[in-house]
This record gives structure tokens, C-alpha cells and sequence, in this order.
């Protein structure tokens, strides 16, 4: 796509950039043949989660004739994901000109959509995509693309169900049978908030969590810790001071501010392609050296905080314990200080924890995890890594047991919980539509040859002629005679 100079669909409005984006989607034959066999009663693929990952995975099945499918979201529509609920940056972190989710489709791009809207000049004057602008282009791109996403649905329960199938509860009551389910829950999908056990116990009106719902406008004139200092925790530190915090302090276990972001540093096609093909100790080397370093928050987010005289960052300040005294708290350090405040706001990220989803009940137990498969070396030990799920090379869990929980297999992790085992194409921007066209692939595979003596059948059934009689004539064959040796040197 060009980037220079304006483009046919510039300032042309959103009607102009749909009918582009169906005549596209058209001479491509979307959607692809329905070739899956129906089954009673049977949904074939149930997605968990309407943000981006389950649109693009949706848009990937689809494609390829994967059409029996149900898209579930408990949140209300336009609010899926986190982009209007606890992401609190100003701007997405991603350069504007990425393809994210457009699954190969010029016309379903960030920059297609904007452009179509407000031309050429404010593309080139846009820097980063405000957040809720990014929010506004994925409802266009359910609308585009009439995703059928059910909003105020969750999955309560999974279990098995006769003939390989999954039996599905849901929090309306309805019960599903299906044959693949879908996780593509983002950020917490494979676990939840990480509520480290110094804040376990304390009265709840002291602290939340950098995902929670936040009064803000109650923080004004108050005294605020922040514990650590990634891209949420300087999120969350900057909306406090902008509500009018008295003072915000960023209270952070690391001897010095992370400056680099290191996977940044080798993205390409060939790590998105070859990760996931590499050895365990490989795959452990990069994705723990990325988690020990920590990726930075982004450069604008800092300064939205340090602009503030009433922001502070301490570093070498590892959160011990906190106490409570009448009205205030008290946050006690390693290093033998202490801090004393009226409220803590924890940007301590995410926890992965497979037993955190009360949907696999005590079968959670049997998902099999890094540390049950990869012993790394002294050096490189990180126990918040070992909790990863340890994946197929489909995305789909693997049991602990052999035999104790082979249903397993038919649920696939297309979330952060993917990244130790398939790097970042179930949940980043830059590797989505990558992680979505093999998620499909990969699911058609395994149902065609789930079906594969229907397709069998199908194939000695076929019997539509491409040749009705009338091209050809049938000749009688002349008699011939080889020639003796006189007749050919003559």
C-alpha cells in the first residue's frame, strides 16, 4: 500500500472503503466452500472472546469454509477487549502503518479505514493510533464484515461430551455441543490479574488492580502508590495524577528503569514463521530473556507521568507487606523503608495459571505446562514461564496425563497464553493475522480428517460429468502393418 501520496479511497467516506472492501473480499470467493459435514445439533467452532483475536480468527475460518461457528463476548457490544475497559493508555504502543488484523486484506486495514474518513494530510500528521480510535475501527470491522458476535455470553463450564465433542454451559443456561472451542480471551485468557500475596487480605477500598475498575475522580488530593513500572502501571499512574492525585509514586523492585524493548528488536517474518519450530531451550532462552528484561513503557506514557512535579519514581523498592493504620496504609520495602499513603494501585500484569479458569472445573489440573516438559538451566530458571500452558503445535492444550483429559486436544489457546509455545501471533498486533491464518489451517486439518471417510464417500459418490458425449466421436481404429526392411530403405 502506498504511504506517500493519497490514496483512491482518501476522504471518500466509509461507504466507498465497504463496497471496495466487498468487491475485494468477492473476486477472492469469500467465504470459502462450506465443506465441512453437518452434524445434528453440532456447532462446529465456538470462539470465546469478540475482540480482535476472535475476529481474526473468525475472518480466517470463515475463509476456509468454516462457516457452523459462534462468537461469544460477555461484555456489551463495542466494548470487547480491552480498549475501553482497563487500558488506559493514551495511544496504542504499534506503529499506525502495521496491518494487524486485516487477515491479507488491503481494504481492512487501520489505515484504509482512517484514511477513508480523513484523507491524506491527517494520516501523515497522525503519529500513534489513539487507543479509542483503534476501538472505533474494530467495531467498523465486525460491521464490514458482519461478524455475528453474541455480546452478554459467557462460558461457564467445559466438559466432555459423547463422540469427541465438547459440551458447553453457558452463563444464559443454554447448553452447546461443538467440536472445537476457541479461546481468544487476550491478555488474561489463560489466567487472570496478578494479586501478589503482600496485598492478599487488605480491605479492598485500599487498592486495585491496573485491570480493575477504577473511580479515579476519588483519587483527587490523595496519596498514591504504584507498584512497579510497566506500560500499565504508567498508564494507571498518569490517569491518577490527571484526576488530581496530591502525589503519585511509582514504587518499582528493579534497580533501574527497562529502556529496550527487546522483541521489538527482532521482529520479522522469519521469527513470527520460525519460532514455534525452534527447540524448547530455544523458545525458553528468548521468551525468558524478554520477561526478565521487560518491555518498557512506551516513551510518550512516561513522559505523560514525569511531566507531573508530583510524580516520583523509587527504584531498588521491592513491596514486602502493607499494613493498614486507620484511614492510611503503610507499604514496608526490602530494603527496610517504608512508604505511607491513602491508596495503591498494583501494575504488577498478569498471572498465567490454567487453574484460574473455573471453565475446565478440576480437568485444569491436566493441562500440561512448560515446567512439566522443560528443565531449564540454573541461569535461566523463571517460574512465572514454567506456568505456561505447553501447546500442540495447533495452538490446542495437551493433557498432563496420557488418557486423562484427551478432549483437551479440541480446545485451542489462541490468546497471551499461546506465546511460550507459539511466540506472539495470538494476541500482538503485528503477528495476528499470521496466528489466525494458522489457527485456521491447522482446524481445517483436523476436521477434514476427522470426516474423512464422509469425504471418502463424497468422492466415490460425485458423479457430475464434465463431458456430456457430445465432444468427441467415436472412430473404428484401421488396420496397420509394419513395414518390411525393403519398404524402408526404400
Amino acid at each position: 500500500m502506498q504511504t506517500n501520496d493519497s490514496l483512491p479511497i482518501d476522504g471518500q467516506g466509509l461507504e466507498v472503503l465497504e463496497a471496495r472492501l466487498n468487491e475485494d473480499l468477492e473476486v477472492l470467493c469469500y467465504p470459502g466452500k462450506d465443506w465441512v459435514p453437518p452434524r445434528d445439533g453440532v456447532t462446529d467452532v465456538v470462539i470465546i472472546g469478540g475482540g480482535m483475536c476472535g475476529l481474526v480468527a473468525w475472518l480466517n475460518l470463515t475463509r476456509g469454509g468454516i462457516r457452523n461457528i459462534r462468537v461469544l463476548d460477555r461484555n456489551p457490544e463495542g466494548l470487547e477487549g480491552p480498549w475501553l475497559n482497563y487500558a488506559r493508555m493514551l495511544t496504542l504502543r504499534s506503529p499506525k502503518t502495521l496491518t494487524g488484523p486485516a487477515g491479507g486484506h488491503g481494504m481492512l486495514t487501520f489505515q484504509a479505514w482512517f484514511r477513508a474518513q480523513f484523507g491524506t494530510t491527517a494520516w501523515h500528521a497522525l503519529d500513534k493510533i489513539p487507543r479509542p480510535q483503534w476501538m472505533d475501527y474494530l467495531r467498523w470491522y465486525r460491521k464490514a464484515l458482519n461478524v455475528p458476535v453474541e455480546n452478554g455470553v459467557s462460558v461457564d463450564r467445559v466438559e466432555p461430551a459423547e463422540g469427541d465433542m465438547l459440551r458447553l454451559t453457558l452463563s444464559t443456561g443454554e447448553v452447546v455441543t461443538c467440536r472445537k472451542l476457541v479461546f481468544a480471551t487476550g491478555r488474561d485468557g489463560t489466567g487472570g490479574p496478578n494479586i501478589p500475596a503482600f496485598a492478599q487480605g487488605l480491605d479492598r477500598r485500599f487498592w486495585a488492580h491496573s485491570a480493575d475498575d477504577i473511580d479515579f475522580a476519588a483519587l483527587k488530593g490523595k496519596r498514591v502508590g504504584v507498584i512497579g513500572v510497566g506500560a500499565s502501571a504508567v498508564d494507571n499512574a498518569a490517569e491518577a495524577l490527571e484526576h488530581g492525585a496530591a502525589e503519585v509514586r511509582h514504587l518499582i523492585r528493579r534497580k533501574e528503569m527497562p529502556t529496550v524493548n527487546k522483541m521489538m528488536g527482532i521482529g520479522s517474518y522469519g521469527f513470527t514463521a520460525g519460532y514455534a519450530e525452534l527447540p524448547d531451550e530455544w523458545r525458553w532462552r528468548f521468551m525468558r530473556y524478554s520477561l526478565a528484561t521487560q518491555t518498557p513503557a512506551p516513551h510518550g506514557s512516561t513522559l505523560r507521568v514525569s511531566k507531573h512535579d508530583n510524580a516520583h519514581f523509587h527504584f531498588g523498592k521491592g513491596t514486602e507487606r502493607i499494613t493498614q493504620h486507620g484511614d492510611e496504609i503503610e507499604i514496608h520495602f526490602t530494603d527496610g523503608t517504608s512508604y505511607v499513603c491513602d491508596f495503591v494501585i498494583l501494575g504488577t500484569g498478569f498471572v498465567i495459571d490454567p487453574m484460574a479458569r473455573t471453565e475446565f472445573g478440576e480437568t485444569a489440573a491436566q493441562i500440561l505446562l512448560w515446567k512439566d516438559v522443560y528443565t531449564p538451566p540454573a541461569d535461566e530458571q523463571h517460574h512465572d514461564l514454567g506456568n505456561f500452558p505447553y501447546l500442540n503445535p495447533d495452538f490446542s492444550f495437551r493433557e498432563r496425563e496420557e488418557g486423562a483429559a484427551p478432549w483437551l486436544s479440541h480446545v485451542y489457546c489462541f490468546n497471551y497464553g499461546s506465546s511460550a509455545s507459539t511466540g506472539k501471533v495470538s494476541g500482538d498486533i503485528p503477528g495476528i493475522s499470521d496466528g489466525a491464518s494458522w489457527l485456521a489451517r491447522s482446524m481445517a486439518a483436523r476436521l477434514y480428517a476427522e470426516d474423512v471417510d464422509q469425504h471418502w464417500q463424497a468422492m466415490l459418490d460425485y458423479e457430475t460429468p464434465e463431458l456430456d458425449g457430445s465432444e468427441w466421436t467415436a472412430s473404428e481404429l484401421p488396420e496397420t502393418k509394419l513395414k518390411t526392411t525393403k519398404e524402408k530403405v526404400a
